[in-house]
């Protein structure tokens, strides 16, 4: 690993791994802080925060942002997440200058013109309406606000129409002073890159940063309530979310869980996909997937089946969830660990993804994790872990479950929650 990490005077941490073979630079701008930090006045704001930043500053109007990036035949883009957002672009090595300037000018100096927000507040409303028509967003929307009902961590990080039309360039100014400040922003560079000339390109552009405040923000810790929302729609499947409290990163279970998730459903040769799909046929798409925030997690159970289909569908699944609280092959970890170790190497022949990669983990553990480090870590799973984790992460805990379609022929939530309850497990526990 060829990392090399700079923390500036102003306390912005500069991180790059250079891979020599390359002639092109993955880089950007993540910061620890998502939807999840807005004020409940702010429902929407740090997405909407994120497409304004492209939208012109006191050097260069939005077509020029775009111009100077593509004429060099770079790309440019951004995310917002749950906690995190990140602005990034892919240059040939000659044009890193330019996209740092690019990148510190879009972070440092955007003007939040008001013509421009009423565009973009149009543009994000219709992102909106088209998440709403889709069943596979609507799920996880869903899903998350029942699951965490009444908390930011439980609300759809585009925002609603309301909020969204609302908001004022003084609020936009508001949200990212308090929340993009040196502590809390990674700039990460990976490829054809030279770590010191990275360093002081970022240290001259990124001058007009705010430095740290006294009180860093913070957001209230997360409480998962469960329950269930449906939505009856005229629509060919019927999408279909279960789900439990999962694990948050630093927990000891969470590689467990990620392990446990992709024996479950991680691909073509998981228990779900290999019995719900090829064995039975009850559906086209069937996974599972646990997703890790800083004090919480998800772990899910996510398919798309014809209403009719239904009735089947759902004790299949939670027979599964029950077979692996009682059972687990040591060939089934085995392949699972193949198969993350595969996707690690693989994501380190991708600049982007490594980038990508080593930005989360300076976010989450204060510095980039080694591969030998995180099988390690993975090799310490043994089937009686992985046992005692499905026992508790399925029978002792409050199911959500998330539906929309046609599913009036899904099981009533008692009658879920009932199925959910494992005698054999409770008394394996009492043994214990």
């Amino acid at each position: 690993m060829n990392v090399e990490i700079t923390r500036l005077s102003s306390g912005l941490t500069v991180v790059t791994e250079t891979m020599p073979h390359l002639e092109s630079v993955a880089l950007g701008v993540w910061i620890k802080s998502g939807s999840r930090n807005e004020t409940g006045d702010e429902h929407g704001i740090a997405h909407l925060l994120e497409h304004m930043a492209f939208k012109g500053t006191k050097r260069r109007s939005a077509r020029d942002i775009a111009e100077e990036i593509e004429n060099v035949g770079g790309e440019l883009n951004a995310a917002t997440s749950t906690e995190t957002t990140s602005y990034y672009a892919r240059v040939l090595k000659d044009h890193v200058p330019l996209a740092v300037d690019i990148l510190a000018d879009i972070l440092t100096e955007s003007e939040f013109d008001e013509e421009e927000l009423r565009r973009e507040k149009h543009v994000i409303l219709q992102e909106i309406g088209a998440a709403n028509d889709t069943p596979d967003d609507v799920i996880f929307d869903r899903f998350s606000e029942a699951a965490f009902r009444g908390q930011t961590i439980g609300r759809p990080i585009l925002g609603t129409p309301e909020t969204v039309t609302g908001f004022t360039p003084s609020q936009i100014r508001g949200y990212l002073s308090r929340n993009y400040t040196t502590d809390r922003m990674f700039v990460v560079a990976a490829g054809a890159v030279d770590h010191a000339a990275f360093c002081k390109e970022v240290e001259q552009r990124f001058a007009a940063l705010p430095l740290t405040p006294s009180a860093p923000p913070v957001f209230d810790a997360a409480r998962y309530i469960g329950g269930e929302v449906r939505e009856d729609r005229d629509l060919m499947d019927a999408q279909v979310l279960i789900g439990f409290e999962g694990k948050a990163y630093h927990m000891r279970d969470f590689y467990c869980s990620q392990i446990l998730a992709n024996i479950l459903g991680g691909g073509m040769s998981s228990r779900l996909f290999q019995e719900v799909r090829e064995h039975r046929g009850l559906c086209y798409s069937v996974y599972a997937f646990h997703w890790g925030f800083s004090d919480t997690g998800i772990f899910g159970i996510h398919a798309a089946t014809g209403g009719n289909d239904l009735p089947k569908l759902v004790p299949v699944v939670i027979d599964e969830l029950r077979k692996a609280s009682e059972a687990i092959e040591v060939q089934e970890i085995d392949r699972a660990r193949a198969q993350i170790r595969a996707q690690l190497l693989m994501g380190q022949e991708s600049p982007a993804a490594r980038a990508g990669q080593i930005a989360r983990q300076m976010m989450l553990y204060g510095r980039p994790i080694p591969n030998p480090e995180l099988m390690e870590r993975l090799a310490g799973i043994t089937t009686e872990r992985l046992t005692d984790l499905a026992g508790r992460l399925f029978f002792d805990t409050v199911p959500t479950l998330s539906a929309v379609g046609p599913i009036e022929q899904l099981a009533p939530m008692t009658d879920i929650t009932a199925a959910l309850s494992s005698p054999g497990f409770q008394t394996k526990k009492a043994a214990g």
